[in-house]
C-alpha cells in the first residue's frame, strides 16, 4: 500500500503542476481587450463618448491614425500643339511629396465637449454593449471648419501628432474624447482603443504549491516503502524451524477494539495512517478542477457609478495650467509691450490698466508695469459651481497665486505679495482671460475669509443680492464716496477702517495732503465714480462673499492764475500727450478692489482684503 500511495501522490503532482502551468501559458487568458472603428465620414470632428471609452474597466489607450494629405493637382487644361519656340506646360508629377494629416485630441467633461462642437457636423461613438462593438452616428450641422483645439483652456488634457497619435488616459464616464485633423479636412477615420484585461491566475499558484507538496509527499511515501520492504524480506539463506505444537488458547474477553471492528497491528496503523492521505489527494485534485472554470476572457463593461458633485468651472489640475499659460503669455506681452497680445489673455480693468501702463512704458524707459502676473504656485482655487446642466457661459474662477522667492546677490529672499485674479471664459472656445489682478494687502497673520474646496466650487451672487450685510453694489458705491469725504461719509461706518491700507495712500486725508502741497497758482480736485466693469462675489463659506469691484479716481489740476501753466507727470503726459497745460491736466486712476463682505444679518463690517491702483487714462482740459 506503500507503494500505491506514493503513486497516487505522484499523479497528484503532476496532475497539480501541468494544471498551474497550463494556466499560466496555453491556458492563459489574453491581458487586453481591443476594439477598432474605421469611419467613412466627412465631418471634421469626431466625439468618442464617455460611455465608449469605459466600455471595459481599467485605463484606455487610443490610437489614432490619419490620412495622407496629397497635394491637388490640377487637370491640364485641353489645348492646341504649343508653336515653334514655345515650351509645353509641365506635367504634374504624381510623385510628389506629400504631408501626413495632424491630428490633435482632447478629453474633458461631455457636456463641455459638446459645447465647444457646437453646430459642427460631427461623428458621435458610443458602445454597443450587447455586441460588443462601437457604434457611429453622424450629426449634420452648419459649421464645416472648427477652430484647432489644441491648447485649449476647456480640456482636461490634449494631444497632437502628424499620421498617428496614441495616448493612454484614464477618465470616468462622464468624459468624452474629442478628435480632429486641422479642422478643415475630415476627422481622421482609423481608430481604436484597448483596454487592459485581468488575466491573473491565482488558482495557478496553488495548484503548482499543491503539485509540488504531493511530489515532496511522494518522495517520502516511496522511501518508507523501500526501508518497510527491506526490512520485511529480512535473510534469505536461514534453516526453517520445525513448527511448533500449538498451546492451548486462554480464555479472553473481547475488547471493544474489535467488536468495534477496528483493525489492530502495524499493518492495520499503516492502512490507516494512508485514508486521510489519499483524502488529502483527491481533496486536492477536487481544488484544481473547480475555480479555474469561473475565469472568463472578457470581462463585462463596469457599471458608472457617479459621484454626486456638483460640475465647477475648472479643476485643480486645470486652473494651474491656465495660469501658467496666461503668466507666459503676458510676461511676452510685458517684454514686447504688446496690448494685442496681452488682449489674448486679459480683458476688462485689468486689460484697460495694461493697455495704459504700455502706452507709457514706450514714452518713459524705466515705467514698471504692474502688477506682474506670476506663473507661480497657484494657492487658493475658488472656481464657480455651474448649474445642474454644466453647459452655461460665461464662467468665471477665483484664483490666488504666488510668485515663488526670489534671492538677490547677497543672499536676503524676497517674497513678493499674493495676486487674486478673477478669470473669465466667455464661451466653450475661448480662453480664460484676466479681468482682475488685484495685490493682497492682508497680512499673513490676519484672519481671512474660509472657502469651499475646488472640487465643490461657489456659486456667485448678484451685484444687488439681498443675501449680504449690505449689496456689492452699494459697496462700491459707499466706499467711493469713503475715498473722497474720509469719516465725513455717511458709510463710513459700513467699512473697516484697522488695515485699510488704500485709503491711507488715496483717502480724504492724503487728498488734502496732496491739495496742500500745491503752490498756490494750481488747483485740484477730485471724483469718484463706480468703474465699469462686472462686479463678482463669491460666496464664501459664512454665507458672506469675495467681492471683486472696479472704481475709478480722476483728479485734474488747474491753474488759478492767468499766464500760468501746470506740468504733468512723465506717465501722464505720456498718455495726455503734453506735459505742460495751461487749461490743466486731468489723470483717471482705475482701482481694483477685493473686499470681504458679510452675511446678511452680521453686524461685522466690510474688510478690505486688496487693491491694485494705476494710471488708465490722460488728457488736457480744454
Amino acid at each position: 500500500m506503500r507503494f500505491i500511495a506514493a503513486i497516487v501522490f505522484f499523479v497528484v503532482a503532476v496532475v497539480g503542476v501541468g494544471l498551474g502551468v497550463a494556466q499560466r501559458t496555453v491556458w492563459a487568458p489574453p491581458d487586453r481587450v481591443t476594439a477598432e472603428l474605421q469611419l467613412e465620414s466627412t465631418a471634421t470632428v469626431t466625439v468618442l463618448d464617455g460611455s465608449a471609452l469605459n466600455a471595459y474597466p481599467g485605463r484606455q489607450t487610443v490610437e489614432i491614425i490619419g490620412g495622407v494629405v496629397a497635394p491637388i493637382l490640377p487637370e491640364p487644361e485641353p489645348s492646341e500643339t504649343p508653336a515653334a519656340g514655345e515650351t509645353p506646360a509641365p506635367a504634374p508629377d504624381p510623385d510628389a511629396p506629400t504631408e501626413t494629416e495632424a491630428i490633435t485630441a482632447a478629453y474633458g467633461r461631455t457636456s463641455d465637449v459638446m459645447a465647444w462642437v457646437g453646430n459642427a457636423s460631427h461623428n458621435l461613438i458610443t458602445w454597443d454593449a450587447e455586441n460588443a462593438v462601437f457604434v457611429t452616428e453622424t450629426m449634420a450641422g452648419t459649421e464645416s471648419a472648427v477652430p484647432d483645439p489644441y491648447g485649449g483652456d476647456l480640456w482636461y488634457g490634449d494631444y497632437q501628432g502628424e499620421g498617428e497619435l496614441g495616448l493612454t488616459v484614464n477618465v470616468p464616464d462622464d468624459v468624452s474624447l474629442l478628435i480632429v485633423s486641422d479642422g478643415t479636412l475630415p476627422a481622421p477615420q482609423s481608430l481604436s482603443v484597448t483596454w487592459p484585461l485581468d488575466n491573473s491566475t491565482p488558482f495557478s499558484t496553488v495548484l503548482i504549491l499543491g503539485g509540488v507538496g504531493a511530489l515532496v509527499i511522494g518522495l517520502l511515501l516511496l522511501l518508507w516503502a523501500l526501508l518497510h520492504m527491506r526490512r520485511q524480506r529480512g535473510p534469505r539463506r536461514k534453516t526453517p524451524k520445525m513448527p511448533k505444537v500449538p498451546k492451548p488458547s486462554r480464555y479472553r474477553p473481547v475488547s471493544g477494539r474489535a467488536l468495534l471492528g477496528r483493525p489492530k497491528g502495524r499493518r492495520a496503523a499503516q492502512r490507516t495512517a494512508l485514508v486521510p492521505t489519499l483524502l488529502l489527494g483527491s481533496m486536492l485534485l477536487v481544488a484544481c478542477t473547480g475555480p479555474g472554470a469561473v475565469v472568463s476572457a472578457s470581462p463585462s463593461p463596469v457599471p458608472s457609478d457617479a459621484i454626486d458633485a456638483p460640475a465647477v468651472a475648472v479643476t485643480e489640475n486645470q486652473l494651474e495650467r491656465i495660469v501658467s499659460r496666461i503668466g507666459t503669455t503676458i510676461q511676452q506681452a510685458d517684454e514686447t509691450v504688446d496690448a494685442t497680445l496681452a488682449g489674448t489673455r486679459m480683458a476688462g480693468p485689468a486689460l484697460e490698466l495694461r493697455t495704459a501702463s504700455y502706452t507709457v512704458k514706450s514714452s518713459v524707459a524705466d515705467f514698471a508695469i504692474a502688477p506682474v502676473i506670476p506663473v507661480g504656485d497657484v494657492q487658493l482655487t475658488l472656481p464657480e459651481r455651474l448649474p445642474e446642466e454644466g453647459d452655461t457661459w460665461p464662467r468665471r474662477v477665483f484664483t490666488i497665486v504666488r510668485a515663488p522667492a526670489t534671492v538677490d546677490d547677497a543672499g536676503a529672499e524676497t517674497q513678493s505679495a499674493p495676486l487674486a485674479l478673477v478669470l473669465v471664459q466667455d464661451d466653450p472656445r475661448s480662453q480664460y482671460r484676466v479681468h482682475y489682478a488685484v495685490t493682497v494687502t492682508l497680512p499673513e497673520d490676519a484672519e481671512r475669509p474660509e472657502v469651499a474646496p475646488a472640487a465643490l466650487g461657489a456659486p456667485l451672487l448678484p451685484s444687488t443680492t439681498p443675501l449680504l450685510a449690505t449689496t456689492p453694489e452699494q459697496v462700491a458705491i459707499g466706499y467711493a464716496d469713503v475715498l473722497l469725504r474720509g469719516d465725513q461719509s455717511e458709510s463710513f461706518d459700513l467699512f473697516q477702517a484697522e488695515g485699510d491700507t488704500l485709503v491711507e495712500q488715496i483717502g480724504a486725508a492724503a487728498k488734502a495732503a496732496r491739495a496742500a502741497a500745491l503752490p498756490t497758482t494750481a488747483a485740484i480736485s477730485f471724483s469718484n465714480a463706480v468703474g465699469e466693469a462686472d462686479i463678482f462675489s463669491f460666496v464664501t463659506n459664512d454665507g458672506g462673499a469675495l467681492v471683486m469691484l472696479y472704481l475709478t479716481e480722476s483728479e485734474s489740476v488747474t491753474p488759478t492764475e492767468a499766464g500760468a501753466a501746470v506740468n504733468a507727470p512723465a506717465a501722464v503726459a505720456a498718455l495726455a500727450g503734453r506735459s505742460q497745460s495751461t487749461t490743466g491736466i486731468s489723470a483717471t486712476y482705475g482701482i481694483q478692489i477685493l473686499f470681504s463682505v458679510p452675511p446678511v444679518g452680521s453686524e461685522a463690517q466690510v474688510v478690505l482684503l486688496g487693491f491694485t491702483q494705476g494710471l488708465i487714462a490722460g488728457r488736457e482740459i480744454s
